[in-house]
């Protein structure tokens, strides 16, 4: 093999990665471009990636919670609860962010054909029923359909049985943990090849031609989610840990966030913030928690998706709103966002649940959920990046500003040590 090759291997093997994403991606756009019947052939790689990650991510949080709870030291601080009030605020405040942007700019569509063959939820309460109905499932079934709180539930359980253990079990946990995380890292080093053909094939079939007719109502949510991701989650984050928080948000963004923009699933996209914990050295017993957890809670792109959506109908079939009415809204679609799907198009079923506080048909709102699809290509794709973004972001502000806490306490104590002594 030549130096050329062998630094070019190198290179594919060890390199940075988000250039060779952003590399993968404008080829993508070229083949596109060049041979369209290329581009859709080529789209075998993107469906082969994004399954891969799929199907290693369920193992991955089942192994990872299991390991890091039967390990934890009894005493020994973990940070789930300030990291989970992050999620549910940030869902929150995307809910009330795009109702002010949504009276600023109200949106119409034209509601026509009826998206058939989908079945929403029919009320809030359908909601919770499923997700305390996915807690008691067998394992083996949590597993096959990705069933991710039910995965968590057994995970903590078995978890905790193996604190009682012996030390030879946990460590043949930590041993499978370590495997587990090295298949995924193996995995993630697909990205640029994936991506390269989840591009390719998707500008080749739809292109953005479809797009078009509803730019407005596509930069009103994409505008929403970009005032998330560079205004208040940075806010949420100097909260914590009171210092610039923008070097932290521009790199979860540009590690998490581009990965997910193109799998278009915060669950598929698990491994990869997995990855980027474990490079910033975070208290492993919080994210393999956190970060499986945000997959499920942390869902402002999906309350943005659900809030401006059904506004949008609101306004087109002239419905009055008052501020009570909209703040209800903002709860409502933060509920709902909750209980949206870790896959692609997940948050666009839950459209129907919001429509129905303002007593609109389900017929109708389908159609609105037909309008959700149709700009999915790019909806959906921001969505899941801030939604995959933010887990590793506010996961990695709490560890970082309990870390700085202790550092601080312990020079003060130190100092004050030092004080006795002189």
């Amino acid at each position: 093999m030549t130096k050329t090759s062998h630094r070019a291997m190198r290179w594919l093997t060890s390199g940075n990665l988000v250039g060779q994403i952003i590399i993968g991606l404008l080829a993508g756009i070229l083949l596109a471009i060049i041979s369209p019947d290329s581009a859709k052939a080529i789209g075998l790689l993107g469906e082969l990636f994004v399954r891969a990650l799929k199907a290693v991510a369920p193992i991955l949080v089942l192994v990872l919670v299991i390991s890091s709870i039967a390990n934890h030291a009894k005493g020994q601080k973990t940070s789930i609860r300030p990291i989970a009030t992050l999620y549910l605020l940030s869902t929150f405040f995307a809910a009330v962010v795009a109702v002010v942007a949504s009276f600023h700019f109200p949106q119409q569509l034209s509601l026509n054909d009826i998206h058939q063959g989908i079945a929403p939820p029919r009320g809030i309460e359908a909601i919770l029923q499923g997700l305390l109905l996915s807690i008691v499932v067998n394992p083996l079934d949590a597993l096959l359909n990705a069933n991710y709180i039910g995965i968590l539930v057994w995970a903590i359980g078995l978890g905790l049985a193996f604190r009682h253990g012996s030390n030879t079990t946990r460590t043949v946990l930590n041993d499978l943990s370590a495997a587990v995380t090295w298949l995924v890292r193996k995995v993630i080093r697909c990205a640029p090849i994936g991506i390269f053909g989840l591009v390719a094939s998707i500008l080749a079939t739809n292109g953005f031609a479809a797009l078009w007719s509803y730019a407005s109502l596509l930069a009103l949510l994409l505008g929403c989610m970009l005032i998330m991701a560079l205004v208040v989650n940075p806010m949420l984050v100097y909260w914590k840990i009171r210092r610039n928080p923008y070097p932290l948000v521009f790199l979860c963004l540009r590690e998490s966030g581009v990965t997910a923009f193109f799998t278009r699933s915060s669950a598929a996209n698990i491994p990869v913030n997995m990855a980027i914990a474990k490079r910033l050295n975070l208290d492993e017993d919080t994210y393999s928690v956190s970060i499986p957890l945000g997959a499920n809670i942390s869902m402002a792109g999906a309350s943005v998706t659900i809030t401006v959506l059904t506004l949008a109908a609101v306004h087109t079939l002239n419905i009055a709103v008052d501020l009570p009415t909209a703040v209800m809204l903002s709860l409502v679609a933060s509920l709902c966002a909750c209980g949206a799907s870790g896959v692609a198009g997940g948050s666009l079923l839950l459209i129907p649940v919001a429509c129905n506080m303002f007593g609109i048909p389900n017929d109708t709102a389908m159609q609105v959920v037909a309008v959700g699809f149709l700009i999915s290509v790019l909806q959906d794709s921001a969505e899941t990046a801030l939604n995959s973004s933010t887990d590793i972001l506010f996961t990695a502000a709490v560890c970082q500003a309990e870390a700085a806490a202790k550092a601080t306490s312990d020079a003060n104590i130190a100092a004050e040590a030092d004080k006795v002594v002189e």
